[in-house]
Order: structure tokens, then sequence, then C-alpha cells
């Protein structure tokens, strides 16, 4: 018989009953909801502001990217070269369409994560936007933001169940297992 060379590794049980035991979703629903509200009044701010969406759309943008390209100077920058050269050569040009992006970004992930619909893909979403804002020198909540975030992420498949997800979930499924939906 061969020996398995690559075994098995299981997780404690109380971290297996985090991640995966439906009854789970009551711990993470208000994480999930704090999280959510976050997002939706961040992106209400937003879409209601005509330096985020409206006829100046991309103002508001333009301010914060400046702001982060003068911290990319000097012996101790808080902005990261590579990042201060994607802001300033993709971003920046773009202005406009990266403001309503983030604007409708943000309202996208504030109510699925609120719905606890696909609240996995939501959170990383979410988390990747904090990780932008973090990139660009900013703190504020993105930190406490980010680690929520990518908790969900890692609880992706009971983190919504108090929500959509109980009922989405089995009828997408995953890639590796089809759902109800795709099934023959």
């Amino acid at each position: 018989m061969a020996r398995d060379v690559f075994p098995e590794i299981h997780e404690p049980a109380p971290v297996r009953w985090l991640l995966a035991h439906p009854r789970a979703g009551w711990v993470w629903l208000v994480p999930r909801l704090w999280l959510g509200w976050q997002w939706l009044q961040a992106a209400l701010g937003k879409l209601g502001d005509p330096a985020w969406t409206g006829p100046q759309a991309g103002a508001a943008l333009q301010g914060f990217i400046q702001g982060a390209l003068q911290r990319a100077g000097g012996p101790h920058p808080e902005v990261t070269g590579w990042y201060a050269r994607f802001l300033r050569d993709v971003v920046l040009p773009n202005a406009a369409s990266w403001a309503k992006l983030v604007a409708y970004g943000e309202l996208l992930v504030g109510i699925a994560l609120l719905a606890g619909m696909l609240t996995g893909i939501a959170a990383f979403f979410g988390s990747f936007m904090n990780f932008s804002f973090m990139l660009a020198g900013t703190s504020s909540s993105n930190p406490v933001m980010f680690a929520i975030a990518t908790a969900l992420v890692l609880a992706w498949r009971v983190a919504g169940w108090i929500g959509l997800d109980r009922w989405l979930l089995p009828l997408l499924g995953t890639p590796w297992q089809p759902g109800r939906a795709f099934r023959r």
C-alpha cells in the first residue's frame, strides 16, 4: 500500500465549527452587519456627491490621489513607489470612472453584506478596497474593516447563513461542487 505523501491536515474542532457549521452564522451576524453598514454609509455619502458620481465625477478622488502622491516621497514614504505610479498613471487620468467604480462598489458590497448574499465574495471585494485605501496611505477604520472582511472571507460558508446565503449557496454551489441550479 502506497503511503500518502501529502497527509490531510485537520483544523481543530472549534475552528471547524466557527468556519463551517451553520449555527456559527449567529457569531458572524453582528460583524457582517456592522461591516455592511459601514460600506453602505460610505457609498451613500458618495452617490449623492457630484464630485464622486455627478457632473464633477472624479474631483474628490483626484484630491485623495494627490494626497497619496504627496505621501509617496521623502525618506520614509507612507505610499510605496509602485502604488504611487499606479495611482498617477492609471487611476488619476481616469478619475471619473474610478470614482464611480468606488462608489458603486461600496454600495454593492454594503448591500450584499447586509443581505448575507454571496458574503465571502462581497467581503473579498470589500477587503480589496480597504487594502487599496491602506496602500494609498490612509488608516482610519480601514485596518479594522480589512480584518473583519478577511475573517468573513474565511467563514464564507456560514457567515451569510443568517441571510440569503442559506438558499443561494446550495443553489449556486462552488466551482468544485455545482449547486442545484447547475446539476443535470
